[in-house]
């Protein structure tokens, strides 16, 4: 099965694991997944996450491990995934969209590498605005 947009693909699969409060997601491994998560896992959205080799395939598959406050309720209230196949959309360093005043963050895809928003800011660099999370 080929898939059109896998970064979407794991955003849909870490939402609805967080959603239906479950401890672990299985997404299909890539390097722009791979960066993504670490983002994720250094602004505390996700515990950690752990890549698990397939030999047969070749590609494997990151297991996130959810992060949860008191009472089951979910770091991650939402997820949007902003630039698509059909739509690209692009940022400059000075209008880098900030979540909810700073509570969420930006993940952008730049020259200089995959970078949050604060981050792009203060390298002053801009480009395509993957996703939003909250």
């Amino acid at each position: 099965m080929s898939v059109t947009d896998p970064i979407a693909d794991a955003l849909t699969i870490i939402r609805n694991a967080s959603r239906g409060k479950k401890e672990t997601a299985i997404v299909r491994a890539s390097k722009l997944t791979g960066q993504i998560l670490e983002i994720l896992k250094k602004e505390r959205f996700i515990l950690d996450y752990r890549l698990i080799e397939d030999k047969e395939k070749g590609q494997g598959s990151y297991k996130v491990y959810l992060k949860f406050q008191k009472g089951k309720v979910p770091a991650i209230t939402g997820i949007k995934k902003c630039s698509t196949p059909g739509r690209r959309f692009y940022a400059t360093a000075k209008k880098a969209p900030k979540v909810y005043g700073g509570l969420g963050v930006s993940i952008l895809s730049t020259s200089r590498g995959i970078l949050t928003d604060e981050e792009a800011r203060s390298q002053n660099v801009g480009g395509e605005l993957l996703c939003q999370v909250w």
